[in-house]
């Protein structure tokens, strides 16, 4: 078990490059995802790096749309998967948003519904596909 997880945003290019490194082995590498897709809308977003250890273990965003306040990228690296980290992320960013922020959501992979659920959402609409993976809308309750 890891001594220390810790989860901060990034705003430092050496930061954001490990962020999009940890992204490309989850997203492209293991899931098969468009390179293209992954960094939509990177420059609109507001990243976070969680580290284990201070090793680079996971990443993840938030960004406002018109739908309100989308959480996304949830990635952790095979190594550190099963430790929480995912859990601590998506409190972290929750903490993150504006006080006022309204209708958070997220699409969640199907087999991810579960621990979203944990964590407050629910699933909202049917399922879809979304870079060639199935997903759920999910809201803050």
């Amino acid at each position: 078990m890891p001594a220390k997880i810790t989860v901060k945003k990034a705003t430092e290019q050496a930061d954001l490059d490990k962020i999009n490194a940890i992204r490309y082995e989850v997203f492209v590498v293991e899931q098969n995802c468009p390179p293209h897709l992954e960094v939509e809308h990177n420059e609109d977003s507001v990243h976070f790096l969680a580290t284990v250890d201070g090793e680079p273990a996971g990443a993840c965003r938030w960004r406002k749309t018109e739908n309100g306040y989308k959480l996304e990228r949830f990635a952790v690296l095979k190594n550190f998967r099963g430790y929480g980290l995912g859990g601590e992320m998506v409190k972290t960013v929750l903490a993150d948003l504006p006080a006022d922020a309204e209708h958070i959501y997220l699409n969640s992979q199907t087999h991810a519904v579960s621990f979203y659920k944990k964590l407050g959402f629910e699933e909202s609409g049917p399922e879809f596909e979304e870079a060639g993976i199935k997903h759920y809308k999910m809201v803050k309750k």
